[in-house]
């Protein structure tokens, strides 16, 4: 979407990366020659915030909120492994006597600042992933439970039919979102704290292609493409007493 349209997204929703609606644009902020730098949302909490433009992605009337912890790591995940990478390749370049020891070794020392603030920034975005997965799961439960009762209710005639499709489609459409979210939030958890032990699987091409080019090293490992789960089966209860969940 071009930046003049953009002025059009202002009152319509905004979802997140699982379809869930979480406010509205509110306005933009835009600098003095016209650019556009930020996003005024209202959040359904009411929370009125003001949002980087790359947390928002405009695609046609979908307006979709980035979740930070996704972005976040995403980055880290392409930048320690690079980090790594270079110095690697500043170590072959010592040995091969391609660069002079002070040299090295200020390179080195900035590699191993950067890199340090790269773990911390890491874990915290490992702990904020386990808050999440933590809160997803209790989701899945309670919605699992609802469903069970909704079930129930409809067996001994209290919820008529309409009423409990209308329901049930909104709750298993809701529990397919938590599955997800909760799929997401545990692979990016496993991935960052594969990147942290050293798993060179989780290396992107791109990074191995950068140090073959440095070191002249022939290193040819392809990333392992992940693959979400299925969404959780949902147990239909059918005699009162013998809800599994």
């Amino acid at each position: 979407m071009s930046n003049s349209n953009l002025f059009l997204c202002i009152g319509k929703p905004i979802k997140n990366d699982y379809g869930r609606i979480i406010g509205k644009v509110a306005s933009f902020a835009l600098t003095p020659d016209g650019k556009f730098d930020a996003v005024y949302v209202e959040f359904g909490d009411g929370q009125f915030t003001k949002q980087p433009m790359e947390n928002l992605r405009f695609n046609g009337a979908e307006i979709t909120f980035v979740t930070k912890i996704k972005s976040q790591a995403g980055t880290l995940c392409d930048h320690i492994p690079l980090i790594w990478r270079k110095d690697e390749a500043l170590k072959d370049l010592l040995e091969k006597k391609k660069i002079a020891p002070d040299v090295f070794q200020d390179l080195h020392q900035s590699f191993g600042t950067v890199l340090t603030q790269f773990k911390k920034d890491a874990q915290v975005i490992i702990d904020e992933s386990v808050v999440e997965i933590e809160r997803c799961r209790e989701e899945i439960t309670s919605l699992s439970y609802a469903i069970a009762n909704l079930e129930i209710e409809h067996e001994i005639g209290k919820v008529d039919e309409e009423t409990y499709k209308s329901a049930f489609t909104l709750l298993q459409e809701t529990l397919k979102r938590a599955s997800s979210e909760k799929t997401d939030y545990e692979q990016t958890k496993s991935k960052l704290a594969s990147v942290l032990l050293g798993d060179q699987s989780q290396v992107p091409r791109s990074t191995k292609i950068y140090a073959e080019h440095v070191v002249n090293n022939n290193i040819s490992n392809n990333d392992a493409a992940s693959k979400l789960p299925e969404p959780p089966v949902v147990v239909y209860v059918k005699e009162i007493g013998k809800a599994g969940i």
